[in-house]
This record gives C-alpha cells, sequence and structure tokens, in this order.
C-alpha cells in the first residue's frame, strides 16, 4: 500500500509546484493542465474579462491559489474577482467567478469535488468550459447542469460571455496559418 505524506499548509504556501498543485486536507493534489485548446480557452476568457475590467468592475487571473478552507487551496483555470476585493497572494475573499475549463481527461463529474469546493467558500458562480466538446455549463451545489448554455451571465451585472464568440476566437487562435 502506498502510503502518502502530509504537509503542513504552510509549507504548501511557500513551495513552487510546476504546474501548480490543490492543496486537500495535507495533501498536495496534482492537477489536470491543459493542452493547446485549455490554455487559449483560459487565455481567451481572462482577455474578455480583463478588456472589461472597468465597466464590469471585475478582473479575472488564471490558475490563482484560492484557499477555500482552512485545509484547501484550490487553482482555478480562471478567477473573476471583484475589483473592489483585496489582492492578497493567495485569495481568501470569495472571488465572484470560478470557471474550470475541461482538460481532454476530466468529466464534469470529476469536476464537481472542485466546483463543492467554490460552493461552500461562498463563490457565488462556478461555470465549466469544455473547449474540445465547444459546451458550457452552470455548476450548482447539487452539481453541474446538465444542459449545455450558450453563454454566462452574472445577474445584476454588465457581464456577459457568449460561448460562440469564445469559440469562434479559440478556432481562429488554432487555426493554421
Amino acid at each position: 500500500m502506498a502510503s502518502v505524506t502530509l504537509i503542513p499548509l504552510s509549507e504548501y504556501l511557500n513551495t513552487t509546484y510546476r504546474p501548480d498543485c490543490d492543496y486537500i486536507d495535507g495533501k498536495v493534489k496534482e492537477r489536470n493542465v491543459g493542452e493547446i485548446a485549455h490554455s487559449f480557452t483560459q487565455t481567451i476568457l481572462a482577455a474578455i474579462f480583463n478588456s472589461n475590467r472597468k465597466l464590469w468592475q471585475a478582473v479575472a487571473g488564471t490558475e490563482l491559489r484560492i484557499r477555500v478552507s482552512a485545509e484547501r487551496v484550490r487553482i482555478p483555470d480562471v478567477c473573476i474577482k471583484r475589483r473592489s476585493d483585496p489582492s492578497d497572494p493567495v485569495l481568501t475573499v470569495p472571488p465572484l467567478v470560478c470557471i474550470e475549463v475541461l482538460s481532454p481527461g476530466d468529466t464534469l463529474e470529476s469536476t464537481q469535488d472542485r466546483c463543492i469546493d467554490y460552493f461552500r467558500m461562498g463563490v457565488p458562480h462556478v461555470w465549466i468550459v469544455d473547449p474540445i466538446r465547444r459546451l458550457g455549463f452552470v455548476a450548482s451545489p447539487d452539481g453541474p447542469a446538465r444542459a449545455p448554455v450558450q453563454g454566462f451571465a452574472v445577474p445584476g451585472t454588465p457581464i456577459r460571455i457568449s460561448l460562440t464568440e469564445v469559440f469562434a476566437e479559440l478556432d481562429d487562435m488554432l487555426a493554421q496559418d
């Protein structure tokens, strides 16, 4: 039987992992890191938010550490924080949106534990994007929605993301010249 070495949170926070890893109850857990469609989708989503940051009063970052509980740190593919939230090195205030971009080996079910951690922290919006199948899903505390959505929105704000536009940009980025 393989043994797992537990490490304190302080050691995790002071260690650089390449690629970065989640921290779950004392264990360092590797994340699926994407291939080109995954990476480009992250870039596109972050660029949309950051180009609208003043109007939307929100700023995006990719692969930011978020302390979702006392013993858990998750790293969403894209994290949207309010401009008024503190900019601590590790986020401890629930961001506005966490976005998970599926890698080829990921499934909606495999992302559910991550989504639950975000909701327990108080993140109000969790979105899942599948760049391979060109689908988007809105997660809920009960599980990811099974019906694909055409885009994402944050009610009460001007934030609107068209997945048609995201995937058109992805296709353009992937096109060979």
